[in-house]
């Protein structure tokens, strides 16, 4: 998908715009404390 239909896509819907940034702020969550479970996991 080009930037250009994103953009245009996102100006037809801009409900999307909303669950997109919610989408990223959880994914972003999600990865700080997935890499949080494995910083004080020692070896085998």
């Amino acid at each position: 998908m080009s930037d250009d239909t994103l953009t245009t896509y996102l100006a037809e819907n801009p409900r999307m715009i909303g669950v997109l940034f919610t989408m990223m702020l959880l994914l972003t969550q999600a990865g700080n404390a997935s890499a949080g479970i494995w910083a004080g996991t020692g070896g085998p």
